[in-house]
């Protein structure tokens, strides 16, 4: 059974971010306050969330919670800043992006950086532990397969819709095959011989 908060007094949202370890698209990151007496019992993780029941659950959250916010970080500022950093950047402009200043932040993962003097508190694997950040990692995998499919019909010889630009062995002998597009991190290990592609 998922805690609804860490904080039992005061406003606090959970974030988390999705796309993480994918080879071309955005980071994408949420961040989510829900009411106290806020219950599911389909979510929780997104990655262990059919997406059916991700699609259900992106809806029932951006009707009940109190604030949500969304954030993109894309290709070329990854490869700027490192993933790390991207995702980072990510949950903090997510929680700009709320119309309400929490008193605290529940973090998936274990790194962060403090937001405006906000307390916060990094979770691991806290998504299937805390229901605000399982909340923000709906939101942010929901939000980034669209993001993906759309993307998809621009360059479907890579099959985002599917992979969503993860590392899949089709994903990576479409790179081999047809080189990078705009949407492509360049920084990441795209192909295991490291080839030098070029845009």
């Amino acid at each position: 059974m998922l805690l609804n908060s860490f904080n039992k007094s005061g406003v606090e949202c959970g974030t988390d971010e999705a796309g993480r370890g994918c080879l071309a698209g955005p980071v994408i990151a949420a961040s989510v306050i829900l009411p106290k007496k806020f219950k599911n019992t389909l979510l929780n993780d997104s990655k262990i969330v059919k997406t059916s029941n991700r699609n259900i659950l992106k809806k029932i959250i951006e009707e009940e919670a109190i604030s949500f916010g969304i954030s993109h970080v894309f290709n070329k500022e990854i490869d700027k800043i490192n993933i790390l950093n991207a995702s980072i950047l990510g949950m903090h402009k997510a929680i700009f992006n709320m119309h309400l200043v929490p008193d605290h932040i529940l973090v998936d993962g274990n790194r962060f950086k403090v937001y405006n003097n906000i307390p916060h508190l990094c979770v691991i694997k806290g998504d299937g532990k805390y229901l605000n950040i399982a909340a923000a990692s709906i939101l942010a995998k929901t939000y980034r397969d669209e993001f993906m499919n759309l993307i998809h019909e621009e360059f479907p010889m890579y099959n985002w819709k599917q992979n969503k630009g993860y590392p899949t062995k089709e994903h990576r002998a479409a790179i081999k095959k047809y080189g990078v597009t705009k949407y492509h991190r360049l920084s990441f290990k795209l192909l295991p011989d490291q080839l030098k592609l070029e845009l």
